[in-house]
């Protein structure tokens, strides 16, 4: 086990990308600890340091591909836990406009669904399958402590559960809080520069319920995806299969269009969407959870790849670097995807001085797909931000490749393997398949 980094590394945050970067820093440090502030559950369930645990979720293809990189038969613990395993292209039914629905078609891999609570819930387990990782819990991190001389991470603060504090001596860092606030705190502290901020606000706010799944019904689908009339209205809404004969539904939209948190309010936001076929599936179908709410002021992009220095010892993961419009799923596998990527560095015994720099700019072309479809939300005049210089010819050559994904199984299954993170976003600007886009905008 290489130790040019340290003996001891300690994570921040026991959610997705917190679990995945302590199992990545067990194959390279001789202990791992994981400081998280809640208690964790025994078995499946939100906690109150993942707000959006309880609203839809899915696993996509290429955050399964990393996980299971990390924790060898992955795929088969989730399914023994409950998880629905679907085709890619035929379990989702897809009804966006121009298109009701979306052509079917096997694309020739898997994607599972299940909630969050269940997946956090297998990834701890595998975590703490590993003899040199410890959790501690109720166990609040207040401070990263570092050098102003070497610039570099010596221990982490935290106060514990009995109200004593605690200085906990680290070699490496990962803050996977999804805020970043004590890595933003200690760049202060230290005089350093922090990461310019890119927001897009949108004022995002969705609610969702829990019902029954009928193990008798008759359909061609598992799960559905109602896409909006974009910029006309911005509600859409999604159902997915979940562990339990469970079905999960999620509706929201954008710029104060909140679905209400009341049952008959909720339905009759669901039966305004685009088309009925999430309202005839679910309108007498009985709840076992109550419905929650969540907003989202704007997705935000931190620029860490920018500066110029940054304290050794020290990374910051997840939701803290990106933050994207949640409907799409992807957090939890650019999360996932980034501990892979660490794990690539580490190999390759990057020094400590260097591995913060080079890592920001290794996960740029990871983050590049969500942002590109955060960017996309700025087809509503109300959203905030600055709009690309190219957006509208950017929507048009998106209108187009869609378009063409219809016509051809070839181009649908780049644009999933995209979507899902098994491509990176330029493999959709390759000259052939830009050259087919351009001749159908200009058609």
């Amino acid at each position: 086990m290489p130790k040019s980094l340290g003996n001891h590394a300690v994570v921040l945050g026991a959610g997705m990308a917190g679990l995945a970067a302590a199992r990545v820093l067990s194959l390279h440090f001789s202990k791992v600890t994981i400081l998280e502030r809640d208690v964790l559950p025994g078995e499946p369930a939100p906690r109150s340091g993942t707000p959006q645990a309880p609203h839809a979720h899915a696993l996509l293809a290429g955050g399964m591909q990393a996980l299971q990189s990390l924790f060898p038969d992955f795929e088969h613990d989730l399914e023994s836990a409950g998880a629905v395993r679907l085709r890619a292209g035929q379990g989702i039914r897809q009804e966006r406009p121009g298109f009701d629905p979306f052509p079917s078609r096997d694309l020739g891999f898997d994607t599972f669904f299940m909630s969050r609570a269940l997946l956090e819930a297998v990834t701890r387990r595998r975590v703490q399958e590993q003899p040199n990782i410890e959790i501690l819990t109720r166990c609040r991190a207040t401070e990263i402590v570092a050098s102003a001389d070497t610039l570099r991470v010596d221990a982490v603060r935290c106060d514990r559960e009995d109200g004593g504090a605690e200085t906990i001596e680290a070699d490496f860092v990962v803050e996977a809080t999804g805020r970043g606030k004590l890595t933003l705190e200690l760049l202060d502290r230290l005089g350093l520069e922090k990461p310019e901020e890119t927001d897009i606000g949108i004022d995002q706010a969705y609610s969702t319920i829990i019902v029954e799944r009928p193990q008798d019904r008759e359909a061609s689908w598992a799960g559905v995806m109602v896409l909006p009339s974009a910029p006309t209205t911005s509600r859409g809404g999604l159902i997915f299969p979940i562990e339990k004969q469970q079905w999960i539904l999620s509706v929201g939209g954008n710029h104060g269009d909140a679905p209400p948190g009341d049952r008959a309010g909720f339905l009759d936001f669901v039966k305004s969407l685009r088309t009925s076929t999430i309202y005839d599936a679910v309108k007498d179908a009985r709840p076992t959870a109550d419905i929650v709410r969540f907003r989202l002021p704007a997705s935000s992009r931190r620029h860490f790849e920018r500066l110029e220095s940054f304290p050794a010892g020290l990374l910051t993961m997840g939701d803290a670097v990106c933050r994207v419009n949640p409907v799409f799923g992807q957090g939890m596998s650019v999360a996932a995807r980034e501990a892979v990527i660490l794990d690539r560095l580490l190999q390759d015994d990057v020094p400590a001085v260097r591995l913060a720099k080079e890592f920001f700019a290794a996960i740029q072309p990871t983050i590049e797909t969500p942002w590109g479809v955060a960017q996309n939300d700025f087809v509503y005049p109300a959203t905030r931000g600055v709009r690309p210089a190219d957006f509208g010819q950017r929507m048009q050559y998106n209108r187009a490749l869609i378009k063409l994904a219809a016509e051809d199984p070839e181009v649908h299954k780049l644009l999933n393997e995209v979507s899902q993170l098994l491509k990176p976003n330029s493999a959709l600007r390759e000259p052939a398949l830009a050259a087919r886009v351009m001749a159908l905008m200009a058609a």
